[in-house]
């Protein structure tokens, strides 16, 4: 029955066998870096290629501090050190203890040569550029469907701005077949789709796996494409010739989702603003308006007929009340001396006098009032008036005083 073991001790078992085979612990390899890394800790890790396989690389520190350059992705590099195993995820890999260029590595020669020639045929002019809509209802996309890369989109949309339109052209994203179908899902989004703004997208990966998007049909047809065009290719320190072509360059797909989406956040927060300076603003027109209002409509009532009728009427009513004040006050006084005359009248009336106790005495004959004892001599008739009657009575003896 054959052996059996742990993943492990498996790894382990292959490990020793690598390290007891003398050719493979003093080798040279010849390769281009991708995916070139250095740490914090001042360790090295890249990946050495060619046009049919891959090697991991790691140089530790104490040797990568004695490097006279500093690596770059696509250097052609001649490296030395031995091969072993990373027991933790079972790879081989090379370790280094020495490094030197070789030159430019083809694929970057092959990237600068179309470089210069398109940027001479004009695709990369600054002028060329279109400003990116700032509230687009509607975006296409192009990229694979089974990538990272457009579930990272399709999240951020969803978190800033879920109202916007996704509309998918997928197309591979990786190997030699992939630029024709890349132009074609750039053509279709042109075509035959309403959309405001294009995404060509892609994560991150080694300068082989981006290498479709530096393919010449694929950057004329970002530069050609009627509808702006936002490239999200790689990482951050990825450049390819479709992001010089492209009317804007976003470092990651994720980063381009969030430059051509309104962040919804802000927006609310902006209308909140708005709303309320409108509102501040129409309520102190309203103000302004009513205050006016206010001063034209007393201006009116000072003109209007009606005030003026009613201010007349109001005369009026007050003079009538003078009147009938006056008019009142008139006629007490008129009562009083009418009061007063007819006492006065009351006091000087003969019955009055006889009821009193007086007498009226007049000469029998001619009627003439006696008040005076000279005007009736001895013998003389006279008629003495009282309250209840006459008495006919003759002069007997006149008596004169003061004489």
């Amino acid at each position: 029955m054959a052996d059996t073991y742990t993943v492990y001790d498996l790894t382990v078992t292959i490990r020793d066998l690598l390290d007891l085979d003398p050719r493979l612990q003093d080798v040279w390899v010849e390769g281009e870096i991708s995916n070139f890394r250095r740490h914090t800790s001042g360790h090295l890790y890249f990946t050495l290629k060619d046009d049919r396989s891959e090697l991991s690389s790691v140089m530790w520190r104490s040797q990568a501090a004695f490097l006279g350059f500093e690596p770059q992705h696509g250097d052609a590099v001649l490296a030395h050190g031995r091969i072993t195993v990373y027991e933790a995820r079972g790879q081989y890999q090379l370790v280094c203890d020495a490094l030197q260029p070789v030159g430019v590595g083809e694929l970057n020669r092959q990237f600068e040569l179309l470089k210069a020639k398109l940027e001479a045929a004009g695709l990369f002019a600054i002028e060329r550029k279109r400003p990116i809509p700032a509230f687009p209802r509607r975006i296409g996309v192009v990229t694979s469907p089974t990538t990272a890369a457009f579930q990272d989109i399709q999240n951020v949309i969803r978190r800033r701005f879920p109202l916007l339109e996704v509309v998918l052209s997928p197309t591979p994203v990786q190997g030699k077949d992939a630029p024709p179908q890349i132009v074609a899902a750039i053509q279709r989004l042109n075509q035959y789709t309403d959309v405001d703004v294009i995404l060509v997208l892609r994560g991150g990966g080694s300068l082989e796996d981006l290498w479709c998007f530096n393919d010449e049909m694929v950057v004329r047809a970002v530069a050609e494409s009627r509808i702006p065009v936002v490239t999200g290719v790689g990482h951050e320190i990825d450049f390819t010739l479709v992001d010089f072509a492209a009317d804007q360059r976003a470092p990651t797909p994720s980063a381009a989702a969030e430059l051509v989406t309104p962040d919804g956040t802000v927006l609310r927060t902006g209308i909140r603003m708005l709303s309320d300076r409108l509102t501040d603003a129409m309520q102190m027109q309203l103000d302004a308006h009513q205050q006016a209002l206010g001063t034209t409509a007393r201006w009116l009532e000072r003109l209007s007929p009606t005030t003026r009728i009613q201010n007349s009427r109001q005369r009026v009513d007050d003079l009538v009340s003078r009147m009938e004040t006056w008019m009142q006050y008139a006629l007490a006084r008129r009562r009083d001396h009418l009061t007063a005359r007819a006492r006065a009248l009351d006091t000087a009336n003969p019955e009055a006098l006889l009821k009193r106790g007086y007498a009226l005495v007049t000469r029998v004959g001619d009627g003439h009032r006696v008040s005076s004892a000279q005007e009736a001599a001895e013998g003389t008739l006279v008629q003495i008036t009282l309250q209840d009657g006459d008495l006919i009575a003759q002069v007997r003896q006149r008596n004169l005083r003061g004489t």
